[in-house]
């Protein structure tokens, strides 16, 4: 999947083409996801465009019917196996649908959560009752999910949430609250780790439930970012019901689940995103030629190294496939991929910023004067800040390197260690 300068040119957000490394069956794929993408993802749905700034009410309207659009063409679940309904891709597959996805500009995907988290999570975990009501509405674009994990005091170190769950009849009452959960004002549903068990061991006694957001006992409140938009929020629990069969993995079992569900997050769950890097990297390499700073040499030196660190991202990336391939789950050697590409990412929105000069400190614009580019960036630089937070934060995922790759000794008592994500 390399990326080359050829790839810039006129879309910088295209990158190269790999149909030399395509078996027959792969090129027909490939042909196939093209053609698709060139019918569909057209008028209102190419107008989103690839950033991550999610816009309003209208929006995000868009968005749905974009998802519904997927849904329809047999693009969501194309990882799942055919029992559950979905495509069964191979991954090198996958691979290649994420990469004619990055090629096309294809919005970012808001069911992300439903599809590549929860999904694999009841499958892997559920009740043949809860794959049944669950999954078919995912496939189809008709519910979505947020994530209920993080809390106040329960970031890195997971194992200390303190939002209860308590048995009412047949209904669990939840009471507590999430932070940073992103796309709850889109989420029909959410997946809470809550403590059922208030007695237990800190990593006993927690269960993966899932709960309805439409109800009284549910409020979201936004975070407004420094981007100035808010695609984070706090969500509070306050009395929230849901049934008391709607229970992952069982009751006590929810460590177990939720280390599941980060393993499918940090896994393929993110085979795009080093295609939307490359694509983010040859804008601004247009960007600095068009401001003529490309020949400054001390520019020039940080995209090299720049690139270098993509090329790094990419080769990393290609491992971590090669593990899946091999039949291998994700391990701990993950995290040296995350905390790769999230420090990455923020350097390369630093030179971003570098390369605009007194432009960066400026928003709007037409595309004429290179407006268009120039808020891409800034919004990426600003955005990337909270990279080497979410997702397991970099602090978190140096200690799982140490420990659990490297052998160190455990961090100190009150430090965050490994065994907490």
């Amino acid at each position: 999947m390399a990326v080359t300068e050829a790839s810039a040119g006129a879309n910088a957000s295209v990158p190269s083409d790999d149909t030399d490394t395509d078996t027959d069956t792969d090129t027909e794929f490939r042909a196939e996801v093209r053609s698709w993408l060139s019918a569909h993802l057209v008028g209102e749905f190419a107008a989103l465009g690839t950033g991550n700034d999610l816009g309003g009410p209208a929006e995000l309207g868009v968005r749905r019917r974009w998802e519904r659009e997927l849904a329809a063409g047999g693009w969501i679940g194309t990882a799942w196996p055919r029992q559950f309904g979905g495509r069964d891709l191979s991954l090198w597959q996958q691979l290649v649908f994420n990469e004619e996805y990055a090629r096309a500009n294809g919005p970012i995907r808001v069911g992300f959560f439903g599809e590549q988290l929860l999904g694999p999570t009841v499958m892997a975990f559920g009740t043949d009752e809860q794959r049944a009501r669950f999954l078919p509405p995912i496939l189809r674009a008709e519910e979505f999910w947020c994530q209920g994990f993080s809390e106040p005091e329960a970031g890195s170190d997971l194992a200390n949430v303190k939002t209860a769950a308590v048995l009412d009849g047949d209904e669990w009452v939840i009471t507590g609250q999430k932070v940073w959960t992103s796309l709850a004002h889109l989420a029909d549903w959410i997946f809470v780790l809550a403590r059922t068990d208030p007695g237990a061991p800190k990593h006993r006694g927690l269960s993966f439930l899932l709960c309805p957001m439409n109800q009284p006992g549910v409020e979201i409140r936004p975070i407004r970012q420094i981007t100035g938009t808010a695609e984070f929020n706090e969500v509070f629990l306050d009395g929230a019901r849901t049934r008391a069969d709607l229970v992952v993995g069982g009751v006590g079992n929810g460590w177990k689940v939720v280390n599941g569900t980060l393993g499918f997050e940090r896994g393929t769950a993110f085979l795009g995103q080093q295609l939307r890097f490359a694509a983010e990297y040859w804008r601004l390499v247009d960007v600095a030629r068009d401001r003529g700073v490309d020949r400054d040499p001390v520019l020039r030196d940080r995209l090299a190294d720049a690139y270098v660190g993509l090329e790094v991202m990419r080769q990393t990336g290609m491992r971590a496939i090669g593990r899946a391939l091999a039949g291998k789950p994700p391990g701990p050697e993950a995290s040296t991929g995350k905390l790769q590409w999230s420090r990455w990412h923020q350097r390369l929105g630093e030179l971003a910023t570098d390369v605009l000069g007194p432009q960066a400190m400026v928003t709007g614009g037409d595309s004429a004067t290179g407006g268009d580019a120039r808020e891409e960036l800034l919004y990426s630089f600003l955005f990337s800040r909270s990279h080497t937070i979410y997702a397991g934060s970099s602090e978190v995922q140096r200690n799982i390197i140490g420990e659990r790759v490297l052998g160190l000794p455990r961090e100190p008592s009150g430090a965050p260690r490994a065994s907490d994500r």
